[in-house]
């Protein structure tokens, strides 16, 4: 996949946030299903082990389904994602991060998101 403008990945970011919703929704429900499948956590009402594994599935799916946009998922728990790009030469991530309001972020490949700035 090539590279996104910040445009193109705002516009991409949009378009994946309904899957996004999903993904955090079913995170949840793969962890409180571990937990009351291995005797660590409560009995739940989601159910017992085949709903575990279709949701552990489901979530797969969607995972691979972001990455299909050319973006990366660098993170599920928080979701983390970065578009890669091009600022001025330097070849960068525009990075979006569960909670963020917009993606407004990016760093620099090589630093990684202790390097995240501002984007301009």
């Amino acid at each position: 996949m090539g590279l996104f403008t910040p445009a193109e990945a705002r516009t991409e970011l949009a378009r994946l946030r309904p899957l996004l919703d999903e993904i955090v929704a079913v995170r949840a429900d793969v962890v409180e299903l571990a937990a009351a499948v291995n005797g660590g956590g409560a009995p739940t009402a989601l159910g017992g082990l085949p709903e575990w594994k279709a949701a552990e599935a489901r979530l797969n799916e969607m995972m691979t389904e972001v990455q299909e946009t050319g973006a990366e998922l660098k993170g599920i728990a928080p979701l983390l994602i970065d578009f890669p790009a091009d600022l001025d030469g330097v070849p960068v991530l525009l990075c979006w991060l569960e909670g963020d309001p917009e993606l407004g972020w990016y760093h620099r490949r090589d630093l990684g998101f202790a390097g995240r700035r501002r984007l301009p």
